[in-house]
């Protein structure tokens, strides 16, 4: 017996490495996976053998924690490399992948007959672009089983697999593969300004008087009055658009003209990533609302990421309920947004215009849960939730506002929200992640916002709106820091919830209704309704210039 087993050991480690090699291929094991057709979808079945797609992968870094770290040391106004932000170069080398993971992806797609040529390569390494794959391809490299679904509401026509597997040997180097398992639609996924039909209030005489929140009334609720931009050669603002959204210059020129008649000769230049096109003859709703008011995210953020010079603000008023969101993939998602912070950027986003919640927030196994928004959930941006009225500001119903189930609270909002949570009490325990990340982090006014679409004007609401007022509002900030040769803010939420937090009015009433509930209400102190509370330029201006906490009020 003793000699048998001896033998049996020297034949298992005499198979050839060939063999070892063939096999490890086939050991698969599942990346994720849907239990069933995600909501409003239909499946029309299978695509054509020859249907072309082009597969997108992003690589775990070598150094798993350096880019968290690196942000949150040029991020902290605390620590001595606060403001040295990163260039392009050093971003990419922090996020590379080691050798030896490209190596095995790369002998992986030979085993499965991709070839070299239609690998390219960007970002560090760390993103990979498989073009010209077939769907029989796909299937195979990715155990995964490509279908037609199309969207029960817009029609919309797209080529996804409800789960996708990479062989075992890959989990610890590949992130997250894409188009496969993320189904939110790019006509209904975006958070988009709703038309107000009820801001008509009845003057002398039986007149309608329209009351709208104009730029004029927001300079003087937010302080921005006095400031005269004085860095606008370096200062650049940049406007997300998606989905076939394009701003229209005569639109922008008609705004101007009737609320900054001084900015009449405003423009904006439109830079074209990942394919994206610009038809200013269809201009959309939030393209236009975004810009007078101060396929996919990935591949978006890595072509932006390739850019040399990226804009020190960014606004985007778009997002989804999280959990739409295969994990892996919001994961790599905000690492993306993370790099950009590194960079300086400050990337600010709505937090969703339907309170805790729209519908009646069941999960698949009939249990309430409410549901946040993604990307306004990932730790490495600013989340931006809705207020109305004045003297004093009250929370909007519809800000989005909650905790994260996939990102855990991070350490620069963590006295802030356990104070929240402290006083809820177990008020709606288990409806909700109480260790998740809260958002919002501040709100502006989010209703009865004019714009011009179409060459006519209309009145809109919603985070779309209270995001880019206050993209604006940090890009001052910006142009007065540059102006006295200081680096820009980049990401703001340690400054935020510690040095800044001065500098916001704290909205402590309204509430954010949904999932069949009263929803979260506003409160002292960071609330999920409005966050830190709207801002107050000059004193932000204040503690930025001496580096205080106190600003006079």
């Amino acid at each position: 017996m003793r000699y048998r087993w001896v033998l049996v050991l020297f034949l298992l480690s005499s198979v050839p490495l060939g063999g070892i090699a063939i096999s490890r291929w086939d050991d698969m094991r599942s990346k994720h996976s849907w239990g069933a057709i995600p909501e409003n979808w239909e499946c029309l079945g299978l695509p054509t053998t020859d249907t072309i797609i082009d597969l997108y992968m992003a690589l775990k870094p070598y150094r798993e924690n350096a880019l968290v770290d690196a942000l949150n040391e040029v991020s902290d106004p605390r620590h001595p490399r606060y403001g040295m932000h990163l260039s392009r170069e050093q971003v990419a080398d922090i996020v590379a992948p080691h050798p030896d993971t490209v190596q095995l992806v790369h002998s992986w797609l030979e085993h499965h007959r991709i070839t070299s040529s239609s690998v390219s390569v960007t970002n560090g390494g760390s993103f990979l672009t498989v073009t010209g794959v077939t769907v029989s391809q796909a299937n195979d490299l990715l155990g995964a089983s490509y279908r037609l679904y199309t969207h029960t509401k817009t029609n919309e026509t797209i080529v996804r697999t409800l789960g996708y597997s990479l062989p075992v040997v890959l989990h610890g180097h590949v992130q997250t593969v894409a188009p496969t398992t993320f189904f939110s639609s790019p006509l209904t996924q975006w958070q988009t300004p709703r038309k107000r039909s009820d801001v008509a209030t009845v003057g002398p005489g039986n007149r309608r008087i329209t009351t709208v929140v104009t730029p004029a009334f927001l300079r003087w609720l937010y302080s921005t009055f006095a400031y005269v931009p004085s860095a606008m050669d370096r200062n650049v603002v940049g406007v997300a658009g998606f989905l076939g959204e394009y701003p229209n210059p005569v639109d922008l020129i008609s705004y101007m003209r009737k609320y900054r008649p001084d900015g009449i000769d405003a423009t904006y230049t439109v830079t074209l990533v990942n394919g994206g096109g610009y038809n200013p003859n269809t201009p959309g709703e939030e393209a236009n609302a975004d810009l007078q008011l101060t396929e996919d995210i990935p591949c978006w953020l890595v072509a932006l990421l390739n850019q040399q010079n990226v804009p020190q603000t960014i606004t985007a008023s778009y997002g989804n309920y999280e959990k739409f969101y295969p994990i892996d993939y919001a994961y790599e998602v905000c690492h993306l947004f993370a790099q950009l912070g590194a960079r300086g950027v400050s990337v600010i986003f709505a937090s969703g215009d339907h309170g805790v919640g729209g519908g009646d927030c069941k999960t698949n196994d009939g249990t309430v849960r409410f549901t946040p928004f993604f990307p306004a959930t990932c730790p490495f941006v600013t989340a931006v939730g809705g207020t109305t009225s004045f003297d004093p500001e009250v929370g909007a119903s519809l800000s989005g506002g909650g905790f994260s189930e996939y990102f855990r609270r991070p350490k620069y909002q963590q006295q802030a929200v356990s104070t929240f949570l402290d006083n809820l009490g177990q008020q709606y325990s288990g409806l909700y992640n109480p260790p998740g990340r809260g958002i919002p982090d501040i709100a502006a006014q989010a209703m009865t916002i004019p714009i011009f679409h179409k060459g006519q004007e209309e009145v809109v609401k919603g985070t779309s709106c209270s995001t880019p007022i206050m993209a604006g509002i940090i890009s001052l900030l910006n142009d007065h820091r540059l102006s006295q040769g200081k680096h820009p803010l980049g990401f703001l939420n340690p400054w935020l919830y510690g040095g800044g937090l001065k500098g916001f009015n704290d909205i402590m009433s309204g509430s954010n209704p949904g999932c069949n509930t009263d929803g979260f209400s506003a409160i002292v102190g960071w609330d999920p309704v409005t966050g830190l509370g709207t801002p107050d330029f000059e004193r932000l201006m204040y503690i930025l210039d001496l580096g205080s906490s106190n600003p006079p009020e």
